[in-house]
């Protein structure tokens, strides 16, 4: 394991002790979390499915199922299953609330809005979305359903916001396919760069932030770059280490004297890494075998587009020694002014490296990879609601100072039962 993992673990773990005074009350904070939720629905018996699926998804039971929550909940899985398999409810608003919310507990000026793909591997053909594509989750090409997920993070805490379902084009192409995935006519191909830049837009005025930040799947691509500065944002984006850059202050090669003046050739960004000095060492965060620290050194750089050449960008790279012959590089590049401190910069990737979290703690803790479901309304309803237990979890854990793992008996508040503890 990775040192940043493994000391964020030892974190996760010294947290994990559960104080009995922690989890008073927490049934009514539940039925009182999802009010706000459930008033969006526009039936009673949808609202009481909303509450009895978020409830299930925040208990200990071991598989978050349609068919175990409804046998956890002591019912019949069918009601339940039509409720997020078939019933054409809108998760749309349930979103935008969940947006609001996390702005308004957790929101700050200097916030840091995260993009990051995350797979979830699926046997067969007929789930929507399923195909054979890098999963992240496994580290290789493999069957499985990807999704683009939106979270941001601040000094505070961190969340998952949203997340888009990449249909890629063999799927698109495939009108019977997508018909008999449910997948909407008006639904086209996009790429995840573009489903990212729908999140961005639609949540970018509701979370305040400074910067926008992702993995090097985000980052090499230029087009998702030149779109974030028509934007107007902010971003530091990882990029792969054989991206072609040219040092802007490098001494360009001596003039021939005819034709235009040489200009400093390109080269990989490993390979300028190699001969870079003046490395500052920063303390990132503290963790339990002491600080966590990095060293970064930043350059103005200029990174080729195919034909052309893209404008001015700061190159920031960043490594850690983990043991000694272990060094873990990082590379990003961003819109920001060369003159930005280092220790922004690695806020700002500390940052990135909290969504990884944020879906281990989705996956781990509400099931959000644990659905069973094809249809494309299924697939958002589940991961809305997974979300929506996600963020009360979060809450939870910042009230207790702890993360909480709830052991809810059999019984959700709703407007015709009582909680039974």
């Amino acid at each position: 394991m990775e040192r940043r993992f493994a000391v964020r673990y030892e974190e996760l773990m010294a947290e994990a002790e559960v104080k009995p005074e922690s989890l008073e009350g927490i049934l009514e904070r539940l039925n009182e979390f999802v009010q706000p939720f459930a008033a969006t629905l526009t039936h009673d018996a949808q609202r009481d499915h909303l509450e009895e699926y978020v409830a299930g998804l925040v208990s200990n039971v071991k598989r978050k199922t349609i068919e175990t929550i409804a046998y956890f909940h002591e019912q019949d899985r069918q009601p339940l299953q039509k409720f997020i398999g078939q019933k054409p409810w809108q998760w749309q608003p349930l979103i935008g609330e969940l947006s609001r919310q996390i702005a308004a507990t957790i929101g700050q000026s200097d916030g840091v809005l995260v993009i990051d793909p995350s797979g979830v591997l699926k046997q067969g053909k007929a789930s929507v979305g399923v195909a054979r594509q890098w999963c992240g989750r496994a580290g290789k090409v493999d069957n499985c359903q990807v999704g683009v997920y939106l979270g941001y993070v601040t000094c505070k805490e961190h969340a998952l916001v949203d997340t888009r379902l990449y249909v890629p084009k063999e799927w698109t192409k495939d009108k019977k396919r997508c018909k008999r995935a449910g997948i909407p006519k008006e639904v086209r191909f996009c790429t995840r760069h573009e489903l990212a830049l729908e999140m961005l837009r639609e949540h970018r005025s509701v979370l305040p932030h400074a910067w926008v930040t992702g993995d090097d799947e985000m980052g090499r691509s230029s087009g998702f770059r030149e779109e974030l500065r028509e934007m107007n944002e902010r971003y530091l984006l990882a990029v792969p280490s054989n991206t072609l850059l040219r040092d802007l202050d490098a001494v360009p090669p001596p003039y021939g004297g005819s034709g235009k003046p040489p200009k400093v050739p390109f080269q990989r960004a490993d390979a300028w890494m190699k001969k870079a000095k003046n490395w500052t060492r920063i303390e990132v965060r503290a963790g339990e075998k002491g600080p966590l620290v990095v060293e970064v050194v930043k350059a103005r750089v200029q990174a080729k587009l195919g034909r052309c050449n893209g404008p001015e960008e700061t190159l920031v790279i960043f490594r850690e020694r983990q043991g000694r012959k272990t060094i873990k590089h990082d590379y990003g590049l961003s819109n920001a002014p060369f003159d930005t401190p280092l220790r922004e910069f690695a806020r700002v990737l500390n940052a990135e490296h909290r969504i990884e979290e944020c879906l281990r703690r989705a996956k781990g803790e509400t099931g959000l990879a644990q659905y069973q479901v094809r249809t494309w309304e299924g697939w958002h309803h589940h991961q809305t609601l997974a979300l929506l237990a996600t963020w009360f979890l979060t809450q939870e854990k910042r009230l207790g100072g702890k993360s909480i793992a709830m052991s809810v008996s059999p019984g959700v508040a709703t407007h015709h039962r009582t909680i039974a503890a």
